[in-house]
């Protein structure tokens, strides 16, 4: 979180004159033994807490206000990747990061297999997770991280099902029963991306995944074509 700045205490006679006009109306008669010195005497640093008790926050008075510090490093980055998105194109088997209308970067990628399709629409990444740990979705058998596991080194989730699915996988009828997740992850399968082989994920190298994991956050908005 980036610290606030509180403005300097303008030094300006005008800012006395401002305090005492106020004291005038609520002293009355006694206003002018009090105008004429306070008037043109400057505020120094010591003299700022009772400035703060008769005038309040002095700062809004100040005829010049400071300029505004620039935005955190970080939070630049973050700014900048709210305004990207992705865009996958499922006949193309790519994945663009689309920024203010122009691709700032091309992925090859792996899609759902025939009965498997990867979902198309709108989403938006819901998960981002780094050296995951995989679970198969029929026989409940978890995979740890490493490099044997089938997510590779990052998960960035985009879609959730939970209406269960079924249909053969290559081998096999499989029945999915549950939730069910989409979303772009690593492989240690390399020779599958650019192919149509997948439960519904999109594959990608584990270097690209790696690059794509810093270039978006949750909620970055996924379109997926057909």
């Amino acid at each position: 979180m980036a610290a606030l700045r509180t403005p300097a205490i303008s030094t300006q006679p005008l800012v006395w004159a401002a305090v005492v006009s106020g004291l005038a109306s609520s002293l009355g008669a006694q206003a002018p033994l009090l105008a004429a010195p306070l008037a043109t005497e400057q505020l120094s640093a010591d003299s700022a807490p009772a400035a703060a008790v008769l005038g309040g926050d002095l700062s809004v008075r100040a005829p010049f206000a400071p300029e505004p510090a620039p935005a955190p490093v970080a939070v630049r980055l973050e700014q900048e990747a709210g305004q990207r998105e992705l865009v996958l194109d499922r006949r193309r088997r790519e994945l663009r990061v689309m920024e203010n209308g122009q691709a700032l970067r091309r992925f090859p990628v792996a899609v759902g297999r025939p009965g498997w399709e990867t979902p198309v629409g709108r989403f938006a990444v819901i998960e981002l997770v780094a050296d995951p740990s995989w679970e198969h979705p029929a026989t409940g058998e978890t995979v740890p991280p490493g490099p044997a596991n089938p997510l590779g080194s990052r998960w960035i989730g985009f879609h959730r099902d939970c209406q269960g699915r079924s249909g053969f996988n290559g081998r096999e009828h499989l029945v999915v029963k549950g939730c069910v997740s989409s979303g772009f992850h690593g492989t240690p399968n390399r020779d599958s991306v650019g192919q149509a082989v997948s439960h519904g994920c999109v594959r990608l190298f584990d270097e690209h995944v790696q690059e794509l994991f810093k270039l978006v956050r949750l909620g970055t908005p996924v379109t997926v074509l057909p």
